[in-house]
C-alpha cells in the first residue's frame, strides 16, 4: 500500500480510536485486506503571511502569525534555528479537540514553568477553545482581575524574543496571536518599536508611555476632585475660568465626567464595528460634534472635554490593547471615587489598584516585578531601554538556569 500511495504520508494503524481521530482531523482511512491505513491528505485554506494590524512598528520586521498552526511554527523557527526549541503537543475541547502546542528553548526556560503551563492547558475541560485570546482565560492565575496577566502578540519577532528571554509560548491552531507567560505588568508597556530603535529614542518612548499612564489614570478624576471638593488647589485666574465654563452645567462634575467618557467609548466602540474609514470619520466627525452641541447645550465644560480627551488619547499610547481596556475600565472607578471622597477618594483607589497589582502572579511568577519585589538590575529594560551591551541578563521574573544573554567582551 506504501508503494502504490506515494504522494500523501501513509501510516498504519491498528487503533480504532486513532483510526477516528484522523479521519476528523481529514485524514482518509483505508481498508484493505483486514488492515487501515490512514492517509493524511489534509491541506487547510489559510490567508497570507500579512501586517499586523493591532501592533504595527516603523521600523523592523512586518510580517504576523496567521490562523494556520504550520505557518506560524515555520515564522519562528526562520527566527530560531536552534535544536533546544522543544514543542509539546496538547489537545484542548472535547468536541473542537483544537490543537495547542506549548514552545520553550531548552536550558533556558525554567522547567518549572514549561510543566505548570502544561498542566494547565491538560486541565481544561470545556467543548471548544475558538481562538488563543479564550485560550488566556482558562489558564491565568487569577481569571476574575480586570487586568491581564498573560501577554498575547501576532508579531512573530516578539514571540521569538519572549522565547529567548525564557518565556514559555502557547501556540493555537486556528488563532492568529501566541500566548506568552509569565508576563509583568510593566513588560505591557514596551514597544518592538523600542528595540529596533535608537536606545536613546526607546527610553524616550517607554518613560512617555508612563507618563501616558498616568496621565489617562488620574487626570479626569483629579479635574472632578478639585472642581468638587478642593477648589483652593486652583490658581484664582484658572478657578475664574473653571467657574465660567461651568456656568451653565446643571450637573455635578462627576456626573458630567462619567457622560463624557460614556460617550468617548460609545465613539470608540462604534468606530471599532464599522468599516475602517467609516469607523475613522465616525471617530473624529462624532467627537468634534457631539463636543460641540454638549457644549452650547450646556450639557458639559470645555474644560472637561479637554481632559477626558487628554485622558482618551493617552489610554491609546500603551501599546497592548488588553491593558489599555482595563485601564480604561478602572478610570471610572477612580472618577467615582474621587466625586465621592475628593483626593483621599482618589489616593485610596489608586492604593486598591496597587495592592491588587502586588497580589497578583502570571504562572506563579511576580506580576509587579522588578518593584514587587524590589529588582533594581531588571529596570534597565524596564523603566528604560539600555543599549543591548548592557543587556546581559535575561528578567529575573523567569527564573532561568541560564541567566546570561550575552558576555560582555570588554569586562574580561
Amino acid at each position: 500500500m506504501k508503494e502504490l500511495l506515494r504522494q500523501a504520508p501513509v501510516v498504519l494503524v491498528t487503533d480504532a480510536k486513532k483510526v477516528i481521530e484522523g479521519i476528523v482531523n481529514g485524514g482518509v482511512a483505508i481498508f484493505h485486506d483486514g488492515s487501515t491505513y490512514l492517509l493524511d491528505l489534509y491541506s487547510p485554506e489559510s490567508r497570507s503571511v500579512q501586517q499586523s494590524e493591532t501592533e504595527t512598528v516603523i521600523t523592523g520586521p512586518h510580517d504576523s502569525f496567521v490562523e494556520s498552526l504550520t505557518t506560524n511554527l515555520s515564522l519562528i523557527r526562520r527566527r530560531i534555528k536552534s535544536s533546544h526549541l522543544k514543542i509539546i503537543p496538547c489537545s484542548v475541547g472535547e468536541i473542537s479537540k483544537s490543537k495547542v502546542y506549548i514552545l520553550y528553548i531548552q536550558n533556558i526556560a525554567n522547567p518549572e514553568h514549561v510543566e505548570e503551563m502544561r498542566k494547565r492547558v491538560q486541565r481544561i475541560e470545556t467543548d471548544g477553545i475558538l481562538d488563543g485570546s479564550i485560550l488566556t482565560q482558562y489558564l491565568e492565575d487569577s481569571p476574575n482581575s480586570v487586568f491581564p496577566q498573560f501577554m498575547i502578540t501576532e508579531r512573530p519577532d516578539v514571540a521569538a524574543s519572549k522565547l529567548m528571554s525564557g518565556r514559555v509560548l502557547t501556540i493555537m491552531e486556528n488563532s492568529p496571536i501566541v500566548v506568552s507567560a509569565p508576563a509583568a505588568f510593566f513588560e505591557f508597556f514596551a514597544s518592538p518599536d523600542d528595540y529596533y530603535q535608537r536606545w536613546a529614542l526607546g527610553t524616550a518612548l517607554r518613560m512617555l508611555r508612563f507618563m501616558a499612564l498616568l496621565i489617562t489614570v488620574t487626570f479626569t478624576a483629579m479635574y472632578v476632585s478639585v472642581t468638587t471638593f478642593h477648589y483652593e488647589m486652583v490658581p484664582e485666574a484658572l478657578l475664574r475660568t473653571l467657574a465660567e465654563s461651568r456656568s451653565r452645567v446643571p450637573f455635578p462634575p462627576v456626573y458630567e465626567a462619567l457622560l463624557l467618557e460614556t460617550m468617548i467609548e460609545l465613539l470608540r466602540e462604534a468606530g471599532a464595528r464599522l468599516p475602517t474609514k467609516i469607523g475613522q470619520t465616525i471617530g473624529i466627525v462624532g467627537g468634534i460634534v457631539i463636543g460641540q452641541a454638549a457644549v452650547q447645550a450646556g450639557l458639559t465644560s470645555n474644560i472637561l472635554i479637554i481632559a477626558v480627551a487628554t485622558s482618551a488619547i493617552a489610554s491609546f499610547v500603551i501599546p497592548s490593547y488588553m491593558m489599555s481596556a482595563s485601564i480604561r475600565l478602572i478610570r471610572f472607578g477612580l472618577i467615582i471615587l474621587a466625586g465621592t471622597w475628593g483626593n483621599m477618594g482618589l489616593v485610596m483607589g489608586i492604593a486598591l489598584i496597587i495592592i491588587h497589582l502586588s497580589g497578583l502572579t502570571s504562572l506563579k511568577a511576580s506580576y509587579m516585578i522588578p518593584l514587587a519585589p524590589m529588582k533594581p538590575s531588571d529596570w534597565k529594560d524596564v523603566f528604560i531601554r539600555a543599549p543591548f551591551s548592557m543587556l546581559t541578563k535575561r528578567p529575573t521574573q523567569v527564573k532561568t538556569p541560564n541567566s546570561t544573554r550575552q558576555t560582555d567582551k570588554k569586562q574580561e
